[in-house]
């Protein structure tokens, strides 16, 4: 996962990925999980959480899937090595107390707001950032300060939307699988607030798009605006 140029200061480098059916599902039905990675981009995602110095989710995927959040060595054909740390987005305190995430495989950090009472075992770092939602944008500084300089996001749809939306980040990698969902209930790849028109969509640029399996890659940046013209 190296490292985008011209990274805001006191941010990690952000590096968006997912995986998602052709019709942009992330998910089954209510959220039910799907393996939507073929094994070529199973062995991709391995890499990018290897050469990462944290991996962040929101709490609803950690309430339907408990990730362990590591790194799975034995699909990159390596001794096993140093998993990143885990940032679990969690304003109210919802983590549930037997999650993976929060035993001591690994270092772990909740990201949590003003509003929540919860505490954690000692072994994980609590890092309070506004007051009824997590702020990213403070949080991000929170980690560049706690030295991650290179920081993966890997979902759920709420997530997703806000780093997207927020213009948090410098890759967006999506793995699209040769399947279609469909649906009403199976969600998106970003959700959160509506968008009511163009004024409010968020626009990237494609950088590549590479087959990979039985699906593709397609990689791309936040768009940036258009330089002003010389005033002679």
């Amino acid at each position: 996962m190296e490292t985008p140029p011209e990274v805001p200061s006191r941010r990690p480098a952000v590096w968006v990925n997912c995986a998602a059916s052709l019709d942009g599902r992330i998910a089954y039905a209510g959220g039910k999980r799907a393996r939507l990675s073929s094994p070529e981009d199973l062995v991709r995602v391995q890499k990018l959480r290897a050469n990462a110095d944290a991996i962040l989710v929101g709490v609803g995927t950690v309430v339907k899937d408990d990730p362990s959040l590591r790194v799975h060595w034995e699909l990159l054909g390596e001794p096993s090595g140093k998993n990143p740390t885990r940032v679990i987005v969690d304003a109210s305190g919802r983590t549930p107390e037997k999650a993976r995430v929060l035993d001591d495989s690994a270092p772990t950090i909740i990201a949590t707001s003003e509003r929540s009472t919860r505490t954690f075992p000692p072994h994980v770092r609590t890092i309070v950032a506004g007051r009824t939602r997590v702020d990213l944008n403070e949080l991000f500084h929170r980690l560049h300060d706690l030295g991650i300089r290179k920081l993966m996001v890997e979902g759920g749809a709420e997530i997703l939307a806000s780093v997207l939306r927020s213009g948090l980040f410098d890759r967006f990698t999506i793995y699209h699988a040769s399947v279609v969902i469909g649906g009403t209930t199976a969600p998106p790849v970003a959700s959160g607030a509506e968008t009511h028109g163009p004024e409010e969509a968020f626009e990237l640029d494609l950088a590549s798009l590479e087959p990979l399996g039985e699906g593709y890659v397609a990689t791309y940046t936040p768009r940036k605006p258009p330089s002003s013209p010389d005033v002679a």
